[in-house]
């Protein structure tokens, strides 16, 4: 792999001139044609005359040219915000891909409507034509939402209004975020840290500056508070109002669809990792006392044990993840050198990028594009691991029709978490000393803390407020005082300081293409633990079987991928008590060595 690395993607190859390309002007342009001619289409078909399979085959291809097209353009506008939360063009493009989705949505809901006009024997039959094998099972599943949806017109008006109203609100969040700084001293030099260099310091081996950056940090989101709740709450009310009128109960229903999973498989994974979490507490109380404090607070959950930490560079961080990659998967490894190499990842440390990170695909080039803030640690290799993860998941359904291609957040994160483990175990079975080894195994376990515990805090925290957002507005106040509610929950209360404003912080409440943007988390992690110990199990042979179960993340639920793939049912516990018993597994190691 060629040396250096350069640490900036380039987005030039789909379009030239960044948030001022002529060339994606344009291809805006040929989109918006395209919806036209989609609804003249839908204008001049009837369901009567979809009798055979071929007669879709028109239909089905232009919606999928469109979709591709818009998640070729949502990508490239989301790249450009998030590497300059200052560039405002980026931000008008944003707008304008939102609204050619919107109007695509509104054609699609057309669309779905004429699905159920169908006639059950001839829809049956439809399905068994050859062209429509890959894509037979999101047919079904448009078909079956339809017709739990309000009839098309009012369907189109809400996604027309959601442009200015729902999605409105998560871009002033985004612009909230935008305007964060923290105004921070180190070493006699005075810096203005945005969100995202904030979040990293935040791992800072010495306490008091992590208690220092803590304070700040909360202090700024209290100023921004008012302005992350009005957000919060409009979002929320816009999705209960539609739940209302659709005739829909519970909040949950819309998540579980998009993720397609039952409730009975969400209830399974929580009850066995509630009922788990004893060992996860005395994990905590134990990093405790090896920090020399009584209880842990909330900014020392992440922080460092020991004198182990090592620091990687961007180089060997690339190096060590390809190495680990190629025990596993050649063409895993593969994939990730030309990623690293043709520039598709953005992980310069600089100011005024957006916090987090994420993979995001363009399906007409072919391409995916990572973006993080690299800063050196262990966490960020993982988190690199993870997000080339997400990138070899759309890698390898590249040739599948673009309605195949649609798999949910649940086992997206299962791709990433998986590469995330392959690296994180294998760097630290390769440890050179043992307290390093101690500070990787740790940093091991704080994932499992997160999943575990910080994530359901958070889907405790927005079941919770959503049922209070039912019965109106709720203050900044109440959300702090539902975040800490939820905070004790998740963590067993084993913390003696908890983070009130987190539910302003966190980006992932703001989302919205997915709501309850938090359990798929969990999942992905937990299902990605039991592949990855059946592919210990089996070894190269489990390459291209891995290939096969990616391939129909997008053509079958999670119960029936897992029921096909490995043989197991997920409503039930067994599973998931075994992919907790290797997280399990690795506390007790950690208590072992530092009894």
């Amino acid at each position: 792999m060629q040396s250096p690395l350069q640490q900036t993607w380039d987005l030039s190859v789909f379009f030239t001139g960044g948030s001022a390309s002529e060339a994606f002007r344009a291809f805006l342009d040929q989109l918006g044609n395209d919806v036209a001619a989609f609804n003249r289409l839908l204008d001049e078909r009837k369901a009567s005359q979809m009798g055979k399979a071929g007669d879709l085959q028109p239909v089905l291809e232009l919606l999928q040219a469109i979709a591709k097209k818009i998640r070729e353009a949502d990508s490239f506008v989301a790249c450009l915000a998030a590497e300059n939360q200052a560039d405002k063009q980026a931000l008008i493009l944003t707008d304008r891909v939102k609204t050619l989705s919107a109007a695509f949505a509104s054609a699609l809901t057309r669309f779905d409507q004429q699905l159920t006009e169908i006639g059950d024997d001839a829809w049956e039959q439809w399905l068994q034509a050859p062209e429509l094998h890959d894509v037979a099972f999101p047919l079904e599943e448009r078909r079956s939402l339809a017709a739990e949806k309000l009839p098309p017109e009012q369907e189109a008006l809400a996604n027309e209004l959601a442009i200015d109203g729902y999605h409105g609100w998560g871009e002033a969040y985004n612009t909230t975020v935008g305007k964060f700084r923290i105004r921070y001293e180190e070493d006699g030099s005075v810096m203005e840290l945005s969100a995202g260099q904030a979040a990293n310091k935040m791992h800072h081996p010495d306490r008091a500056v992590r208690r220092r950056l803590f304070k700040l940090w909360e202090e700024q989101w209290a100023e921004h508070a008012d302005y992350c709740a009005d957000a919060l709450n409009h979002l929320a009310g816009f999705r209960l109002k539609l739940y209302e009128r659709r005739g829909w109960e519970g909040v949950h229903k819309e998540p579980l669809a998009i993720n397609r999973m039952s409730k009975e498989t969400l209830d399974a994974m929580w009850g066995v990792i509630e009922r788990g979490k004893d060992i996860f507490v005395q994990y905590l109380q134990r990093k405790a006392r090896l920090l020399g404090v009584e209880r842990l607070s909330w900014y020392d959950v992440e922080a460092p044990v020991g004198q182990g930490s090592k620091h990687f560079s961007y180089d060997e961080g690339a190096q060590l993840i390809v190495e680990q990659f190629r025990r596993f998967s050649p063409k895993l490894a593969d994939f990730a050198v030309t990623a690293f190499e043709a520039r598709w990842i953005e992980a310069e440390d600089r100011p005024g990028k957006r916090p987090g990170g994420f993979c995001t695909s363009f399906p007409i080039a072919e391409e995916t594009r990572i973006f993080m803030t690299y800063a050196g640690t262990a966490s960020n290799v993982a988190t690199l691991a993870h997000e080339l993860g997400h990138g070899y998941h759309q890698h390898v359904m590249n040739d599948l029709p673009a309605m195949a291609q649609d798999y949910a957040m649940n086992v997206a994160e299962t791709a990433s978490t998986f590469a995330e483990l392959i690296v994180s175990d294998a760097a630290m079975k390769g440890a050179a000393s043992e307290d390093e080894r101690l500070t990787l195994l740790e940093d091991k376990i704080q994932r499992s803390v997160a999943f575990y515990m910080n994530i359901h805090a958070r889907f405790l925290f927005e079941t919770q407020f959503y049922e209070e957002r039912s019965k109106g507005l709720v203050s900044a106040e109440r959300l702090n005082e539902l975040m800490v509610q939820a905070q004790k929950q998740g963590y067993r209360d084993a913390l003696a300081e908890y983070h009130p404003h987190f539910w302003a912080s966190k980006l992932h409440f703001y989302i919205t293409e997915v709501p309850f943007y938090n359990f798929p988390y969990t999942f992905g992690y937990m299902f990605s633990a039991g592949i990855y110990a059946e592919a210990l199990r089996q070894g190269a042979a489990f390459e291209d079987k891995y290939v096969a179960l990616l391939r129909d993340t997008g053509r079958m639920t999670v119960e029936d991928l897992a029921q096909k793939h490995l043989g197991v049912d997920l409503r039930q516990p067994d599973f998931w008590q075994r992919a907790m018993d290797l997280s399990v597994e690795d506390v007790r190691e950690f208590l072992r060595v530092t009894e």
